[in-house]
């Protein structure tokens, strides 16, 4: 199991970059996983393995476009989609009565968001746009999608990109009036 989701060679030391985040993000799932099983932790073992899956869906769609495995950053963004998923599982299954599946949903979105980098609040959001539509030099809603673009190549993983849409659009509209 160990080797399954391996597209790149292990480091012998971390490299680690200014979200705390490790370049090798697979290596530490399969370490997790290794831990959760000796532990016997089902609802851990279970998510680990729903993460590997959907990372190995990814590679093999990867390959078809020549690249040989993803990225972190595009792991990160695996990861967002999971747990934005799951928020969306716990308010379907918290409207039908069912709290017992909402509480195994929020189980999960504490075990993935254990492996991703600090979400950025409002503020610092907002003060990222701000900062990024200065450095880029943005006139009008026509910047959206290159604002949006440069977000999400800095902040993979690390912002709510929803959020961030409706503070770039508000940002856009007081710049041009």
């Amino acid at each position: 199991m160990r080797n399954v989701l391996r597209c790149l060679p292990p480091l012998h030391y971390p490299m680690t970059f200014p979200n705390g985040g490790h370049e090798y993000m697979r290596e530490e799932f399969n370490e997790a996983l290794k831990a959760a099983v000796k532990a016997q932790d089902k609802r851990r073992m279970s998510t680990l393995r729903l993460i590997n899956a959907a990372i190995k869906d990814r590679d093999i769609a990867a390959r078809s476009s020549d690249k040989k495995c993803v990225s972190d950053a595009e792991v990160l963004e695996i990861l967002a989609k999971m747990v934005k998923q799951r928020h969306e599982s716990i308010r379907t299954y918290t409207e039908g009565g069912r709290p017992e599946l909402a509480q195994q949903e929020q189980e999960e979105i504490d075990i993935i968001s254990s492996f991703m980098p600090k979400q950025l609040s409002e503020d610092e959001i907002r003060d990222a746009v701000i900062e990024l539509m200065s450095e880029v030099g943005c006139d009008g809603l026509k910047d959206m999608g290159k604002t949006m673009g440069a977000l999400k190549e800095r902040y993979a993983g690390r912002m709510d990109f929803a959020k961030a849409n409706r503070i770039v659009k508000e940002q856009l509209q007081e710049r041009c009036g």
